[in-house]
């Protein structure tokens, strides 16, 4: 993908503009301030809209403008695409009225539509874009502040890879989607199991023939009561019809009757609760005493001369305040025994951490030195390939010793005795033409002759001027022959010296291959040698850190043993001071116990002497009842004079006994009436719970299939998630080690200097500068220089990452660097020169570079030049007179 054409009407400090951007690299050059990155910006916007530029959109339009235009061209795999947008602001707020992008394929219309196009078209959204191909100005440092994690999720968004991340969680989500209703089915199948379990257990069967048995017993018995209650009614109308003569008599009778006993009852009820308050009287005062005494009992446990409630309340909130004061201090002492013991725990962790890291540095320094003796093994190996390779090179170059060009030029004098050939074929043939129309020529000549004419104009031969010509055609013939034969010569030596010339060539061809073996063979030398050196002094480093560690574990320990001094110090304060508030306590409490009994001793008291008040009044009560007692029984003596006792008595006893029996049948029978309601309930239920039971058993056998088809999906899914992650984690790992290769390629190309060994970048993403000495270093403490050549080499790095990933499917962006100098002295700015000239050779299409600097004018396959008018203060592109006649 390359830009091709930018056309801008007031956007921002250019009121008109229209440039042209062709392949390599172009150089937007002019003074600070002139505005260079706006021509970049617009590029930007035209992709990506306001949001991409962290601006608003009435920023984007010029100054005493109502509208902005912007128009980029570009062609992107092969295709031609043109993105138009016009912005207008007309103070209150500006808006994109039009937003269009021309493909292949048709127009679209809309800001989100044609971000969204381009998004999926560059496969880049504009973050991506300006962490993968756009260096905007004062960002140069932005890679090396990032985090570790906003590398990760950079690079996995540029390569894709976040698409697993989403279809991994997307899988998660399904699987615990899964194992949710997969958690309810199996819950369901749970709740299914004990209903089926309770509904069995409870036998429904039995419980039904039980009750329909019972139903036949209790309908025999209603209707046996039935029978009997109709004799009772019978009964009592003939005792109501005896007795209706002497009712109002009786009624009488039976009011003063029930006016004694009511008298009776009242008196007797008086008595008892008289004799009740007796006792109670003689409870609480003996109460009072066995209190009183326990009180004096307290008292000689304390420091008090007397039972005095107050004086008791005094003295326990005396020492309450003493006992919370010993408390605080329990409460300060406990944390710092907790503090210390963890403290020296901690320690003895940390002494026994460090010997054990210890231990593995040591581990590893062996390894390392067995490597090392490995590496050097390959070395000598290397050694003597080279030795053998320089014997090979030397008997392949003897073959020129007496040959007629030198080493180095055999494929030249080739192409020329082959050039000579092809002469000499073309002269034979040309030769050998003219011969077959020689011989022609003398052929017909000498056919004229014979029949008596001349060989040129065919007349009678006397008087003919033409006749001796046949002569020289025979000479021209024998001419042709002669010139054919030294060519025929020619040609068999030209072939000869191809021959060995092809055979020198091959030679030259056989010791290029020696060669290059030869510098694989030294570079593997080089190689084994450095890499030996550089596992001994890994070795070396590791050695000195375990002895650091093990000092360093040596204070660790010292350490632990002095926090647990201070700990069991602390711990026998703490145990005084918890005697101390065990033993305030106790006389705290048998205060409380004192002060609470005085003040119920008290109050038992004082509730005997109110009983006793209330008893004497219950006496004088009972006396007014006995005198109206003794009237109620003078007035029944004069009823019961005027009754037939014998006839009224059995009148009464037989309405007594059918009352009786009426009262007691009706609720019988409503007794036996519910229990029939409720056993035919009951059978209803019994049989429901049947029907129930069936339902349940075939209810579970479809949930049980329900969660077995479940299971099977959940572990499907399952598998799928694991299978995202793990080829997520597989390609990122690539990823690193690539971008990892990529990036010190790059820097050792372009940071000619001989202070770093090379860079690290750890499965997390983290960066490390390691110094030929093997201190590692954080990109961070590089100089300004160094650390703007680091960012430049990442960013570069990634663009050839991305480009190796994408493989051509999808080509990249231009390669955009505005202002990459600002940090650079004139030394690193030669060395960046060298980065744009390394990207360029590597392929990439198109590399624009904003600066003001001459040095990368001089490298640049195009200059667009940008000057600022400083009256108007609007920028303009100028085009040299050469350029503009070129155009």
């Amino acid at each position: 993908m390359r830009f091709t054409r930018v056309s801008l009407r007031n956007f921002k400090c250019y009121e008109d503009a229209d440039v042209r951007l062709d392949r390599g690299v172009t150089v937007i050059h002019g003074l600070n301030g002139s505005g260079k990155s706006s021509l970049l910006e617009a590029c930007f916007f035209a992709l990506y809209g306001a949001s991409a530029l962290d601006k608003t959109l009435d920023e984007i339009v010029t100054i005493g403008a109502e509208e902005a235009e912007i128009d980029l061209w570009f062609t992107h795999a092969g295709n031609d695409y043109h993105v138009h947008r016009r912005v207008r602001n007309t103070g209150e707020r500006a808006s994109t009225p039009d937003c269009t992008l021309e493909t292949p394929s048709g127009s679209i219309d809309g800001v989100t539509d044609v971000e969204d196009y381009v998004g999926d078209l560059l496969r880049m959204d504009a973050e991506a874009f300006v962490n993968c191909a756009y260096v905007r100005q004062g960002e140069v440092n932005k890679l090396i502040n990032a985090s570790p994690s906003t590398r990760q999720d950079m690079l996995d968004d540029l390569l894709q890879l976040g698409k697993l991340e989403d279809y991994r969680q997307r899988a998660g989500d399904a699987r615990l989607g899964v194992e949710d209703v997969k958690s309810n089915v199996a819950g369901k199948l749970d709740q299914l199991d004990e209903q089926i379990e309770a509904k069995e257990s409870e036998n429904p069967h039995d419980t039904l023939a039980s009750l329909q048995s019972e139903l036949t017993d209790v309908t025999e018995e209603i209707e046996n009561f039935e029978d009997q209650r109709e004799t009772a009614r019978e009964t009592l109308e003939d005792a109501e019809s005896v007795l209706e003569a002497y009712e109002e008599k009786r009624a009488e009778l039976a009011d003063v009757e029930e006016t004694i006993s009511d008298v009776r009852e009242a008196i007797a009820e008086t008595e008892s609760e008289r004799e009740e308050l007796a006792d109670e009287i003689a409870e609480h005062r003996e109460r009072a005493d066995d209190l009183e005494a326990e009180a004096e009992e307290l008292v000689a446990e304390t420091e008090l001369d007397e039972a005095d409630a107050e004086a008791a309340e005094a003295k326990r909130e005396e020492l309450a305040e003493e006992r919370e004061a010993v408390t605080e201090r329990v409460s300060e002492v406990a944390p710092e025994v907790s503090q210390f013991s963890t403290e020296a725990d901690n320690a003895a962790e940390r002494a026994d951490d460090l010997e054990e890291r210890a231990a593995d540095l040591r581990a590893e320094a062996d390894e390392l030195e067995s490597e090392a003796d490995e590496l050097d093994a390959e070395r000598e190996e290397a050694v003597e390939r080279i030795a053998e390779l320089d014997e090979e090179v030397a008997e392949a170059k003897a073959a020129f010793e007496d040959a007629p060009v030198e080493f180095g030029n055999a494929e030249a004098h080739l192409e020329s005795l082959n050039a000579d050939l092809d002469d000499l074929r073309k002269r034979r043939e040309g030769v050998r033409a003219d011969l077959q129309s020689a011989e022609d020529r003398v052929e017909e000549a000498e056919q004229l002759l014979d029949a008596g004419k001349c060989p040129e104009c065919g007349q009678p031969i006397e008087g003919s001027p033409h006749v001796e010509s046949v002569e020289e055609y025979r000479e021209r013939v024998a001419d042709l022959e002669a010139e054919l034969e030294t060519i025929e010569e020619d040609v068999e030596d030209v072939t000869e010296r191809i021959d060995r010339a092809e055979g020198l060539v091959e030679r030259e061809r056989e010791v290029a291959d020696l060669q290059r073996n030869r510098e694989l063979a030294v570079e593997r030398r080089d190689d084994r040698a450095d890499a030996a050196s550089e596992a001994r002094a890994d070795a070396e480093a590791k050695r000195e850190q375990a002895d650091d560690l093990e000092a360093e574990a040596e204070g660790a320990r010292e350490e632990a043993e002095e926090k647990r001094e201070q700990a069991e110090d602390k711990r026998e304060a703490l145990a005084e001071l918890n005697a101390e508030q065990s033993s305030l306590k106790e006389r705290v409490e048998r205060l409380a116990d004192l002060v609470d009994v005085l003040a119920e001793a008290a109050d038992h008291r004082e509730t005997a002497d109110q009983l006793a008040e209330k008893r004497a009044s219950l006496d004088d009560r009972n006396d007014e009842r006995r005198d109206r007692l003794s009237d109620l029984r003078e007035r029944k003596q004069s009823l019961e004079a005027d009754f037939d006792e014998d006839r009224i008595e059995a009148a009464k006893e037989d309405k007594e006994r059918a009352e009786d029996y009426l009262e007691q049948v009706e609720p019988k029978l409503e007794d036996l009436r519910e229990r029939r309601d409720e056993l035919q309930g009951q059978i209803g239920a019994a049989e429901n719970a049947i029907e129930e039971l069936e339902a349940l058993r075939e209810q579970r056998e479809t949930v049980a299939a329900r969660l077995d088809e479940l299971q099977e999906i959940h572990d499907e899914v399952a598998e799928l998630e694991a299978t995202y992650g793990d080829l997520r984690a597989e390609l990122r790992q690539q990823n690193v080690a690539k971008l990892e290769r990529l990036l010190n390629e790059t820097f050792e190309l372009v940071y000619q200097n001989d202070s770093y060994a090379r860079i690290e970048l750890s499965g997390d993403y983290e960066l490390t500068v390691y110094q030929k000495d093997g201190e590692p270093l954080e990109p961070e403490q590089l100089s300004g220089g160094e650390r703007a050549l680091f960012n430049l080499s990442l960013r570069c790095a990634i663009y050839r990452l991305l480009a190796e990933g994408i493989d051509g499917e999808a080509p990249l962006p231009p390669l955009i660097l505005d202002e990459p100098t600002v940090f650079l002295d004139s030394g690193h700015v030669s060395q960046l020169v060298e980065l744009v000239e390394q990207m360029r050779r590597m392929g990439v299409e198109q590399i624009v570079v904003v600066s003001h600097d001459d040095e990368l004018v001089d490298a640049a396959d195009d200059v667009v030049r940008v000057e600022k008018d400083a009256t108007t203060n609007r920028s303009r592109v100028v085009r040299d007179a050469e350029e503009v006649l070129a155009d």
